[in-house]
């Protein structure tokens, strides 16, 4: 089995390889590509992933490429991870938005919708790449925005499956809460990629009991916490938010947080460089403690699952994934691309049935999806207008002189990365 990375350079890769190296069983690759067009990062984290695979004993081999055609052909999977304009790109998409009072935000709001426009062509052309040198691969996004990304692929007749780890998050921190093990948890997992709520938590199953109102009950605290937000909002709705919701729900104040203090990208991008610096002593043999700090946990586990399933290997049946909605959904297209438990095989995901939602939520997925729609068309076809629509409908925006303005500002941020600007 051949699986490839594109964007393995990223600093994210080590908790990549450390999954392939613990779940061989389940995933057992025999080539693995990382693809990246930065040579020197590639050397670092190639060299760490080799050492990893070696201290745990697993034989596969590891190459490192910056040509993308070669990376991908003959793959079984190709992995997306990369992020267009790196860092220095998502230290704008979090800030020139709060000179207009609204969020800056790299996956939702103005900067999630300028992440979209530099993002869904690059991927395009590298999945016409996998479709030329091997029309059968799986593609699996991991780049964000995922839900947007994921339509294009999928509206462009690609093999795809968008993945988060937001789910398998919320997975792991339940069962520990539970003390169970997190295969006996199945959550009632609802919502758009980043826009979601897990409406039950239910043991052994999707029929199993749902201890959701307990956990509540027993561990409010913890759980709003970790979203930070309120216990009360917690205990209100009676269902467990992704913590995107905080941009929604406390719009405002994040606004304010935002403005006090270094955006995430620049506490990132001074994290990347000293775990790029660790990545390069060859003592190190392991994923290193501070990684963890740097997002994506438990994205191995998620995206091992996921390539064993649609490759036909040992993965789970039911994943979360982001997929076409196909009904799911009643108030929604078919072809919108929800993010729910779906059972997976090598045919690729399937919805589950869902509970029915409420208009609280299903209002507001409705109208992200609406931007969704306008993002992607604006991605595709480019324009300032279409790209002051898009503004216009995203829900965190919704004003005409917002709108004007941050399409200004979001043309002159990235006209370097929008071929028709």
């Amino acid at each position: 089995m051949k699986l490839a990375v594109v964007g393995g350079g990223s600093t994210y890769t080590p908790e990549l390889i450390d999954g392939f190296a613990r779940l061989r069983d389940t995933l057992p690759v025999e080539e693995l590509v990382l693809v990246d067009p930065d040579a020197h990062r590639l050397e670092l984290v190639g060299g760490l992933a080799r050492r990893i695979f070696a201290k745990q004993g697993h034989r596969g081999r590891i190459v490192t490429t910056s040509d993308i055609d070669a990376g991908v052909a003959d793959a079984d999977a190709v992995l997306l991870q990369l992020r267009v304009g790196g860092q220095a790109a998502r230290n704008q998409d979090e800030t020139w938005p709060l000179e207009c009072g609204c969020i800056g935000q790299e996956t939702t709001g103005a900067g999630g919708l300028a992440k979209a426009l530099r993002t869904v062509p690059v991927v395009l052309d590298i999945a016409e790449r996998v479709r030329r040198t091997n029309p059968n691969a799986w593609i699996i996004d991991f780049t964000n925005p995922v839900g947007i990304v994921t339509r294009a692929l999928l509206q462009a007749g690609h093999k795809a499956v968008g993945l988060c780890n937001v789910a398998i998050g919320f997975q792991r921190k339940f069962a520990a809460l539970l003390d169970v093990t997190p295969g006996e948890v199945h959550l009632d997992h609802v919502g758009l990629n980043h826009l979601s709520w897990e409406l039950g938590v239910r043991l052994g199953g999707p029929e199993g009991e749902n201890v959701l109102p307990r956990l509540i009950a027993e561990h409010g605290d913890a759980i709003a916490d970790d979203l930070h937000m309120p216990r009360a909002v917690v205990d209100r709705l009676g269902v467990v938010p992704s913590y995107y919701l905080r941009y929604f729900y406390a719009h405002d104040e994040v606004v304010r947080e935002l403005g006090t203090k270094p955006s995430r990208a620049a506490e990132v991008a001074a994290m990347e460089k000293e775990l790029l610096a660790m990545y390069g002593d060859p003592a190190l043999d392991e994923k290193p403690a501070l990684l963890a700090k740097r997002g994506g946990a438990f994205y191995s586990e998620a995206a091992v699952d996921l390539a064993a399933s649609l490759l036909g290997g040992g993965g789970s049946a039911v994943q979360v994934v982001n997929t076409y909605n196909r009904g799911t959904l009643p108030f929604l297209p078919d072809d919108a691309v929800i993010e729910v438990q779906a059972r997976v095989d090598g045919t690729g995901a399937t919805p589950l049935a869902v509970p029915e939602l409420d208009p609280l939520y299903a209002g507001l997925i409705a109208n992200v999806t609406a931007y969704e729609d306008l993002a992607l068309e604006a991605a595709l076809r480019g324009g300032r207008d279409r790209v002051f629509k898009a503004l216009l409908a995203h829900p965190l925006i919704g004003q005409f002189e917002y709108a004007e303005a941050l399409t200004d500002k979001l043309i002159a941020h990235n006209r370097e990365h929008l071929a028709w600007a």
